[in-house]
């Protein structure tokens, strides 16, 4: 149903949204250094880029489906081995230094807006997220669902940016972020473990049934 692929787009908007990384990283730093109405400030600018890669992933998945099946399952492969790097990396992470983690910025909205577009991470991330969701229902995809869906993982990012703006900016977050930075890093990195197992379950049965079609004697 169309309900349901909706709400595999806002989770995937939702989960690309809030899962730590470069940019919750750098919204934890200003708001604990400037404040909720600084970090909130960053994150509209950040939600620019959002909507973009997410609307190029979500184009890119729903044009690889339209030229086969077994292109889509290949993507699949591919955005699962790149989620399981990236979880295996947040895994075995090491504590860094507060530097690292906080920036003074005079421009917030457009400090944001630029760290949204350029983060070099943010396409793969997105397609990768994407495609672990939303593989599952790879066949009802279409070029007339790309606004919906977009409009979908727009309002997931949404509500992931609001439990971080309420987050930001107090004084125990910041304390208990700042003293268990490497578990929740390493925690993430079992979430995007998690995304990367079931893409992989998803893609595998079709490439593996691609193989057997294609050996001597098959039709």
């Amino acid at each position: 149903m169309i309900s349901s692929i909706l709400l595999a787009s806002a989770a995937s908007g939702f989960v690309y949204g809030i899962t730590p990384g470069p940019g919750v990283l750098a919204v934890l730093g200003i708001g604990a250094d400037q404040g909720r109405r600084a970090g909130a400030a960053f994150l509209g600018g950040h939600l620019v880029g959002d909507v973009l890669w997410a609307s190029i992933a979500l184009a890119a998945i729903i044009g690889v489906h339209g030229i086969g099946p077994v292109v889509f399952d290949l993507l699949g492969l591919i955005s699962g081995l790149y989620l399981l790097w990236l979880g295996a990396r947040a895994v075995t992470a090491r504590r860094r230094g507060a530097e690292d983690a906080s920036a003074r910025v005079q421009r917030p909205l457009a400090h944001g807006l630029v760290f949204g577009l350029t983060n070099p991470k943010a396409y793969p991330v997105a397609v990768a997220t994407f495609t672990a969701l939303l593989s599952a229902r790879a066949d009802e995809l279409s070029w007339g669902m790309l606004p919906v869906l977009v409009l979908a993982s727009l309002a997931g990012g949404v509500f992931a940016y609001a439990i971080l703006v309420g987050l930001v900016g107090a004084g125990t977050v910041r304390r208990v972020y700042r003293r268990h930075e490497t578990l929740i890093t390493r925690l993430s990195g079992v979430l995007f473990i998690g995304f990367a197992v079931n893409a992989l379950a998803h893609a595998a049965p079709g490439l593996a049934g691609q193989r057997f079609r294609l050996l001597p004697g098959r039709a």
